[in-house]
């Protein structure tokens, strides 16, 4: 029932916003030709009433507008009308409208799940959403209890057991034991537990898949084949670092993150020569393997590059990197995608191969903003559809309806016919947006709380696969800090504004990952891990000097589901001075040197073969050539050796009595050791 205004002059007042009867008055009055039956008419009529009374009452804004013979964002056009339709977004465009005022409307709004909304994965989503950015933002809570408690008696027993109830870990022992000669180092507690809740979700995404998203999934497994229907043998996506669109692809798109290359890049400018890499990497495999299929089949290679924009604040909050100038964000993705196809016909002159997609995601909301291509790839800047609108438009409807009407809306909305399995996709992407867009409804009755940047730390280097959660990470893409720095200087930047003006450290994790079936690839993986954290302490030194910056460096094999192998920290125990590392070798023959500095003493060496690679290691407990031994590393191999200054880094502390390596090997013969040779004046060392 419509309630009417109070009375004025003895006379109710008309609502807001105009009755059926109203709209319906003036639909007819539009179009009084060609009319349908007098019942039909009436049906329809006070159908289109509804419709476009309901649009207008849940329009954002104190002056919605009403399109006349239309619905905004969905397809109702009849021969008569060639108006543009109404999802289709220009700069300008001279519709007639009819407006009205909303801002005291005497109907309800209420929220109403879409027809194609997976309420269920909307469910999961939010479950695992909630328990790992929870974790983090217990911390600080959880840091002031313990702050309370340092000078109780038993405050270290308190401090683990209220640490480990709320946040699942422990403190490190070594930082509250000396609590009692100095206050204690909040500093380092805080950024300890940012580096262990990085760690426990890192080793749950890899081991129970909470995303659903893994490769060889029955989710990941229909994705690909629908891909594959559509023409596409690989999805390339390039958002932008921002950390507001980490969560684009299992989030925004709902695509299974095993079925998409993903590669975050400040204002989403992809290095193109690496892409092209990427690209003969795809397309030799297919040759060799058939992988994903023959490359006989006429599929396609889809690049896509995602911007943001800010429909809250478009002047601040939109890509740092751009300015915050959207047209300039969109420009500068699509010129990059021009480039990459350019490159590959230059150097190939195959670029039918390739293909060129451009989507807007507004982090406000997380509704995208499709720019449709052509058969040729062609696009228009200033013309997108955009999936909020084809969201209100289609909320009605059935699901096939939906579907339809999005399909519909697509093909319209490109400046050229378009290949129907690019309709198909884009038809997917935009439905699966349809459920992220009741997400953020449901979950935050609005658009996001925090529409600026809240991200909890920053990953620098090559990987961070796991990372799938918006505002959690701000992500610096790079081999080398100096390759780098501009990134980082905006993460630094950031969380100054955020950690640092609180007290609080900037915690950052460094991670290289690496390919386990290449020889010395970890080895090198580390290498560069510890190259990076000693640019960042040399570039940032003030904060770190302050314990106000601390990083913990990983590694991890990109061919295993494993999680992330914590290799240091700036927050290790004086005693060990880094992660502890043990290692099972075979000991292959002495090594014997003749000229020694005097702090390496005359302890025995061996070579031990680790995989592929050849290594020396202190003998602390007598081995022989063709024994399996236990090796320590880092500091500890030091300690092991006698002395915490001693010049070693890899020390034999144990040897296995029985061991067989997997996959079982036939043991060769171990040769002969060597005997020392006679001294040698000169100095030099021989095997």
């Amino acid at each position: 029932m419509v309630r009417s205004m109070p009375l004025r002059g003895g006379r109710p007042q008309a609502p807001t916003a105009p009755t059926r009867r109203q709209l319906q008055n003036t639909v007819s009055s539009a179009e009084p030709q060609n009319q349908p039956s007098a019942s039909e008419a009436v049906v329809l009529t006070t159908r289109d009433a509804a419709l476009q009374r309901r649009r207008a009452l849940t329009t954002a804004g104190k002056a919605a507008t009403l399109v006349q013979g239309s619905i905004g964002g969905g397809r109702v056009r009849s021969a008569r009308d060639q108006r543009q339709p109404g999802w289709v977004r220009r700069d300008k465009g001279a519709t007639s409208v009819v407006p009205f005022n909303l801002s005291r409307s005497s109907l309800p709004i209420t929220h109403r799940q879409h027809p194609l909304t997976d309420t269920a994965a909307n469910a999961r989503l939010r479950a695992y959403e909630q328990e790992v950015k929870g974790r983090f933002d217990r911390i600080v809570p959880l840091l002031q209890r313990v702050s309370a408690l340092q000078h109780e008696p038993d405050f270290i027993e308190q401090a683990q057991r209220l640490t480990r109830a709320e946040l699942g870990f422990d403190l490190p022992q070594h930082i509250l034991e000396r609590a009692w000669v100095r206050p204690l180092d909040m500093r380092a507690l805080f950024a300890w537990c940012v580096f262990e809740s990085h760690r426990l979700f890192s080793d749950r995404f890899f081991q129970d898949d909470p995303l659903d998203g893994a490769a060889g999934s029955a989710a990941a497994r229909d994705f690909e084949q629908f891909l594959l229907d559509c023409g596409i043998h690989l999805l390339d996506v390039s958002p932008c670092a921002d950390g507001r669109l980490a969560h684009t692809v299992a989030y925004a798109l709902r695509i299974p993150f095993s079925a998409v290359r993903r590669r975050s890049h400040a204002g989403a400018m992809f290095d193109v020569e690496n892409t092209v890499n990427r690209w003969v990497k795809t397309e030799h495999r297919r040759h060799r393997e058939g992988m994903p299929n023959p490359s006989t089949e006429p599929t396609r290679y889809l690049k896509v590059v995602t911007y943001h924009f800010s429909s809250l604040d478009p002047q601040h909050q939109g890509c740092a990197a751009h300015g915050s100038n959207d047209e300039l964000a969109a420009s500068a993705g699509h010129q990059r995608l021009l480039d990459f196809r350019e490159a590959v016909e230059n150097s190939f002159c195959c670029g039918a191969s390739v293909d060129l997609l451009l989507i807007g995601l507004d982090p406000d909301n997380d509704a995208i903003r499709v720019h449709p291509p052509s058969r040729d790839s062609e696009m228009v800047l200033d013309q997108w559809l955009c999936a909020r609108e084809l969201h209100a438009a289609t909320a009605s409807m059935t699901a096939d309806q939906a579907m339809a009407q999005i399909a519909e809306a697509i093909e319209a909305g490109a400046p050229g016919p378009m290949e129907p399995g690019m309709v198909a996709f884009l038809t997917r992407l935009i439905a699966n947006n349809c459920s992220q867009i009741d997400y953020v409804q449901d979950l935050h009755g609005a658009p996001y709380p925090d529409a600026g940047h809240a991200e909890r730390f920053i990953g620098v280097g090559i990987g961070f696969k796991e990372v799938h959660l918006r505002n959690l990470t701000y992500f610096a893409h790079l081999d080398t800090v100096e390759e780098g720095a501009p990134d980082l200087d905006v993460g630094v930047k950031i969380f100054k504004g955020l950690n640092v003006s609180r007290d609080l450290p900037i915690p950052v994790v460094v991670r290289f990952d690496y390919s386990g079936r290449v020889p010395g690839a970890r080895e090198r993986a580390i290498a560069d891990c510890q190259r990076v954290n000693q640019a960042i302490a040399d570039r940032y030194g003030e904060l770190v000097n302050q314990g106000l910056l601390h990083t913990c460096l990983t590694v991890r094999d990109r061919n295993q589901t494993a999680p992330a192998e914590v290799v240091g920290s700036t927050l290790a125990p004086p005693a060990s001075g880094g992660s502890l590392i043990m290692l099972i070798v075979k000991v292959i023959k002495p090594l014997v040197s003749t000229n020694r500095i005097p702090d390496f003493e005359h302890k025995h060496l061996q070579v031990v073969q680790d995989g592929s690679a050849k290594k020396v290691a202190v003998d602390a407990v007598g081995a022989k050539p063709g024994d399996w031994v236990i090796c320590v590393s880092s500091s500890a191999a030091r300690e092991a050796a006698g002395s915490k200054s001693y010049p070693s880094d890899l020390t034999i502390v144990g040897i296995i009595d029985h061991w067989e390596p997997d996959p079982p090997k036939t043991p060769a013969p171990a040769p002969a050791p060597t005997p020392a040779p006679t001294a040698n004046p000169t100095g030099g060392a021989s095997a």
